[in-house]
């Protein structure tokens, strides 16, 4: 392993599972309210309509996800997933692995929306990317030592996003 890649480890290590997604969601959506506007997106009704469907879409899926949890009697805490007691496989779950996280997407996408401001949409990947990399991933690892092939099974017919 090369020294960049050993450092590259240590950080994604010591950056797993620390920032829970809502701080992480909030934290984006202050950098996308703080950049700078650029260009500004056109037909503000349209934007409004968006908006307000994104988000609604958005809270939906995320409480779904919540519900899902709940009804399974398992943990919501994302920054342990070893206290998970079961997998939950149903429900919003047969669509999307991660709904909640799908959830804060789209209510991002209607943050920017709303700001109306092109350069916001630049923060969307970054929260994708830091979201995948030291939440999601970390996550899979956990849950596939916990739940070995039945995870593995569950991974390989449902999608991590959409």
């Amino acid at each position: 392993m090369t020294q960049y890649k050993k450092r590259w480890h240590s950080c994604s290590q010591q950056l797993a599972l620390k920032v829970p997604p809502v701080a992480l969601t909030l934290l984006i959506a202050g950098m996308m309210w703080a950049v700078p506007a650029g260009m500004y997106l056109p037909g503000i009704a349209l934007s409004f309509l968006l908006t307000t469907i994104l988000a609604l879409l958005g809270i939906i899926i995320c409480l779904a996800g919540v519900l899902a949890f709940r009804l399974a009697r398992t943990t919501v805490d994302p920054t342990d997933p070893a206290k998970a007691s079961s997998l939950v496989v149903t429900g919003i779950y047969h669509y999307t692995r991660n709904p909640m996280y799908l959830g804060f997407l789209l209510l991002l996408l209607a943050w920017a929306f709303f700001l109306g401001k092109l350069s916001a949409f630049a923060c969307i990947p970054v929260f994708i990317w830091y979201l995948t990399m030291f939440q999601i991933k970390p996550e899979e690892e956990i849950l596939t030592t916990q739940f070995g092939s039945e995870y593995t099974r569950y991974t390989a017919s449902v999608r991590r996003w959409l």
